[in-house]
């Protein structure tokens, strides 16, 4: 009676009194025990009846079993148990069995729950679920399906807890097929209005994406629990519809008592995303205000909200608040700053959880190893790599397959490959780690290679995989050779309806040079989400179609379609490339708006958008305080500087961004080593190249090398640059010559451009640059035979000289100029504009230099061509169509010629006006007969 009313101490106190005691007074003393949660004193008395020779009841065995699972800490005594069970042929009991292989499957062992249930003679359905719980709680919904058949097969019916488990793991395969399946079972075995059914498949159809069905199951529920409420404001949530899903949760707290920490943990969940942050803060002062801010396992999901937003800063202040934090809280804040691209901060918490005693596990590994994503990054990866080995996970999946990714992300593809090869098991997400490796190393040779290995060894292709293979091609060669055999074989398998390997074929044949194909498929998808617009936007963008990218975005916006942090960083690139400011500043409003004011993509877009249209202001009020600035937008401040001709503080800042203790990056050497080479400052730039290696580590680029041929070739040390490239640590490639054949132009050396212009045609024999520089070179040097050849060989060759074009836009109304152009509306006033503009500088003095009109007449034509360049045609328009004293702002295709630079700047003193003007290389700001680059471009 005692133990029944879970009174054990005066139970206790009885069994201790009598004077004799047989095997049912044990028993029932030894039930009461566990009953009442005393797991470590039942096994105590459990002990004292084996050496006693007391034979406990299947009964008691099967209840102690079930305590050594719940305890969480007693699987040694649940393993002594099973040995006592095994000794004493209980095995043979079905309740017996089925408690211990639900321990096992308790504490994640479910080979030995398997083994267990295999070798029993006689299985019921608690059997039958108990497995299935096992692999339900190891995240293995596809054995828990396949348990299920094997159920069904020995003609074992579902009771409520299995078929819940059942509809669960169909929800979470998202597999609708078998879930109109299990929903006819459902009906047949008499289920349907069972709470815990009914709550399950709520749950399976939101997932799924029928909010309607799940609203439907909802209403016509007799009996509602917290879960039910739960699940339905879940499934509104993670198919989009949040004011829905908060709706579900009001009418929660006004009918139903108990608003619990999971209601809000399931909220907090699916509002990951920027666009959900006004949603996901107003639940935050409602986890204060409900006392929920202690609860661990909401706080861990306040920090993945956070986290999944890129609000790491947040986050960091929710873990900071936290009062008890578990393992999962610091896995959270590390992936938070993991996604926020804080990688050191990221390996920071790490040492800090280590140097601290904190137990790490393969989740931790996974985030620090995420956070080594490039080569400046080798050697902590390195020393990640050994910890893991040191902590035993070295064999565990998903650390290998970090390990593959890491390597491959930082450009160790041999190590990667050595990873992969050693990996006891090689899954398809490990293939397309090292796959998309390759793809990313542009080796489409190799990444081709793994994946016909992979298809060797019996490994199933998925989405990923198409897409990395399809990411390796990546020119007009690989199209016929490897990107049209990929587009046959994704048919015959079947991928080409998914809508990511869409995406990628879109992007593979506009990368391939076939734009109109990937217009084709685009045109012909029926449904398109952001991720579609985005592919047809990168590949107007790589393209050069910057008005399209435009119109695209405003496409996207006309349609309804929400712009993300990708479509706006590529509108903002278009509008910078256009030098279209107003629409740039448009974009950036919005993105404003909408809350992206942080995200580092759309800064750095933005940024170079303000900085391309001529508004370094723009830049510098962007930027915050140096204490607080992080690399990126040191390079980006430098880069900027550099672009409008302000070289002496390019190299200020560098210097004070090194006081400030940031390290330089290869970006920030290309910037720093650009401003040197446009503003003359040769020894400074020397100086700068040999700093990469020489104090910060680093492995000068080719980049750097163009940088270092560009600034002696300018300077006129054309044989040092020649000695540069010959002592080169990698191949030259058509940068390298073109850069020495502009500087062999400058300066009329022809043996050396000649020699330029040989190496550059073995490279890119079809490229107009080659023909141009060396016929321009040979037109200063007066050359005209040799001019007349170049010439000849291009229109053999059938290659056309990009055609020069400057423009102006005033309003919303862009103005454009070619050579000689009369095709504008007001050609006669412009033409009228120019003569006045040219009578008024001679008379202060200006005189053409007819070195730089490129045909073979005599001078007067020379002079009268040289008039008729696109940004002469430009500035005469802007003049005449802008308010006295405003500045004037013009953009060309190409490089400013000297005599028109002369010209701006006799324009600039002469008529009082500042002229921006944006050339192919830079900026030039004309300002009382000056220019920012000093005559040095």
């Amino acid at each position: 009676m005692y133990t029944k009313f879970g009174r054990v101490k005066p139970a206790r106190h009885l069994f201790d009194i009598m004077p004799v005691r047989n095997e049912v007074s044990w028993n029932t003393m030894m039930s009461g025990i566990v009953r009442v949660g005393l797991y470590l004193e039942g096994m105590e008395f459990f002990r004292k009846m084996c050496d006693l020779g007391i034979k406990p009841s299947s009964f008691v065995i099967a209840s102690l079993v079930t305590a050594c699972g719940r305890s969480g800490s007693m699987f040694r005594e649940g393993v002594q148990v099973h040995g006592f069970v095994a000794k004493s042929g209980l095995l043979s009991d079905v309740y017996v069995s089925t408690a211990i292989l639900h321990l096992y499957g308790v504490y994640g062992l479910v080979s030995c729950s398997r083994k267990v249930f295999e070798e029993m003679p006689d299985r019921n359905v608690v059997s039958w679920t108990s497995l299935m719980v096992g692999y339900s709680d190891k995240g293995e919904p596809e054995e828990v399906i396949d348990i299920y058949k094997g159920m069904r097969g020995e003609g074992v019916g579902c009771n409520e807890n299995s078929m819940s488990l059942v509809i669960s793991s169909c929800g979470l395969l998202k597999d609708e097929s078998l879930g109109r399946q299990i929903i006819g079972q459902v009906v047949k075995s008499g289920l349907e209005s069972k709470l815990a059914v009914e709550n399950s498949l709520i749950s399976m159809l939101g997932s799924m994406g029928n909010v309607d069905y799940a609203n439907y199951i909802f209403d016509q529920m007799s009996e509602r629990d917290t879960i039910s409420w739960n699940s339905i404001a879940a499934a509104y949530a993670q198919n989009g519809h949040i004011e829905e899903s908060f709706r579900i949760f009001s009418l929660m707290r006004r009918f139903h008592d108990e608003v619990n920490s999971t209601t809000v943990s399931t909220l907090l969940s699916v509002l990951g995303h920027v666009d959900h942050q006004k949603w996901g803060r107003g639940i935050h002062g409602l986890v204060v205000k409900m006392g929920f801010d202690s609860v661990v396992c909401v706080c861990n999901t306040l920090l993945r909200m956070y986290a999944g937003a890129g609000r790491s800063v947040e986050a960091n202040l929710v873990f900071k608040q936290m009062p008890t934090k578990d393992l999962i809280s610091w896995n959270s804040l590390m992936a938070s700053f993991v996604n926020d691209g804080r990688s050191l901060d990221a390996l920071g918490l790490l040492c800090s959880m280590i140097r601290t005693g904190k137990s790490v596990n393969y989740v931790t590994f996974t985030s620090a190893l995420a956070a080594c994503f490039t080569p400046d990054f080798f050697e902590k990866g390195r020393i990640l790599h050994g910890l893991v080995v040191v902590s035993g996970l070295f064999y565990n999946q998903i650390i290998g397959n970090a390990l593959v990714s890491m390597y491959g992300k930082i450009g160790e593809m041999s190590e990667s490959r050595r990873v992969l090869l050693q990996m006891p098991r090689r899954d398809v997400v490990a293939w397309n780690a090292l796959i998309g490796g390759y793809a990313e190393d542009e080796d489409p040779d190799k990444a081709l290679a793994a994946f016909q290995t992979m298809r060797v060894e019996g490994v199933s292709s998925n989405y990923i995989t198409v897409v990395s293979v399809l990411s390796a091609c990546l020119l007009p060669g690989d199209l016929l050779e490897r990107g049209k055999p990929l587009h046959a074989y994704i048919v015959s398998a079947g991928f080409e309806s998914d809508e990511h390997v869409k995406n990628s074929l879109i992007t593979m044949y506009a990368k391939c040079g076939d734009l109109s194909s990937s217009q084709d498929l685009f045109n012909g998808l029926d449904n398109r989400n952001i991720i579609t617009w985005n592919a047809m936007l990168a590949a107007n963008a790589h393209h050069g179609h910057g008005e399209e990218v435009l119109k695209l975005v405003s496409k996207m916006r006309s349609f309804g379609v929400s712009l993300d942090q990708f479509s706006f960083s590529e509108g903002l690139s278009a509008a910078a490339k256009l030098a279209v400011l107003e629409e740039g500043q448009q974009l950036h409003g919005l993105a404003v708006k909408l809350g992206f004011e942080h995200d580092s993509f759309i800064f750095n877009a933005a940024a170079d958008m303000y900085s391309k249209c001529g508004e370094i202001g723009e830049v510098v009020k962007m930027l915050p305080p140096s204490v607080n600035r992080s690399l990126p937008s040191w390079n980006i401040l430098i880069s900027a500087l550099g672009r409008h001709g302000y070289f002496e503080e390019v190299c200020a800042t560098f210097h004070e961004m090194l006081e400030m203790g940031i390290k330089p990056g290869h970006v920030t050497f290309v910037s720093l080593l650009t401003a040197c080479s446009h503003g003359g400052l040769v020894d400074k730039g020397l100086a700068y190249y040999d700093m990469i290696a020489r104090d910060f580590g680093l492995e000068p680029a080719i980049e750097h090398c163009i940088c270092v041929i560009d600034l002696l070739g300018r300077s006129g040390r054309l044989a040092e640059a020649e000695t540069f490239i010959s002592k080169m640590p990698m191949k030259p490639n058509d940068l390298v010559w073109r850069s020495l054949l502009a500087s062999c132009k400058i300066h009329g050396n022809l043996d050396r451009g000649r020699k330029a212009a040989e190496n550059l045609s073995k490279l890119e024999p079809e490229d107009d640059s080659v023909y141009v520089l060396s016929s321009n070179m040979f037109a200063t040097t007066g050359r005209w035979e040799d001019v007349e050849n170049v010439r000849k060989q291009m229109g053999f060759k059938n290659i056309k000289k990009k055609q020069a074009c400057s423009w102006v836009k005033l309003k919303d109304k862009v103005s454009s100029f070619g050579i000689g152009d009369r095709t504008h509306p007001q050609t006669m006033e412009i033409y009228a504009k120019l003569e006045d503009i040219k009578k008024l500088i001679k008379e202060s003095g200006y005189v053409a230099d007819t070195s730089q009109a490129l045909q073979d007449t005599d001078e007067e034509q020379k002079e009268h061509n040289l008039w008729n360049h696109s940004e002469r045609l430009a500035l005469a328009y802007a003049l005449m169509s802008t308010p006295e004293g405003s500045t004037v702002r013009i953009f060309k295709n190409l490089r400013i010629c000297s005599d028109c630079h002369s010209v701006y700047k006799f324009v600039s003193r002469v008529i009082g006006r500042r002229i921006v003007l944006r050339d192919q290389h830079r900026f030039h700001h004309f300002e009382r007969g000056l220019c920012s680059c000093k005559d040095y471009w």
